[in-house]
C-alpha cells in the first residue's frame, strides 16, 4: 500500500470511528475493509488504529 492511500485510509478510519464510535473495533474495520476493499493484511494494524482513536475520544480533554 502506498504511503498516501495508507494515510487516507487511516483519516477516513479516523473520521468514521469519530461519527460512529463503534463497539466493537474488530468488525467494525472488517466491514471498512470489505466495503472499501482494502488489501489483505492490514486488519490488526487498523484494528490498533481504531481502538486508539477511542481511546482518544473516550478520554476526557484536560
Amino acid at each position: 500500500m502506498a504511503k498516501r492511500s495508507h494515510n487516507e485510509v487511516q483519516e477516513s478510519l479516523r473520521e468514521l470511528t469519530r461519527i460512529f464510535r463503534p463497539k466493537d473495533p474488530r468488525k467494525f474495520v472488517r466491514d471498512y475493509i470489505r466495503k472499501y476493499r482494502i488489501t489483505g493484511g492490514y486488519e490488526d494494524e487498523l484494528t490498533m488504529f481504531v481502538e486508539r482513536e477511542m481511546n482518544k475520544l473516550n478520554t476526557p480533554a484536560s
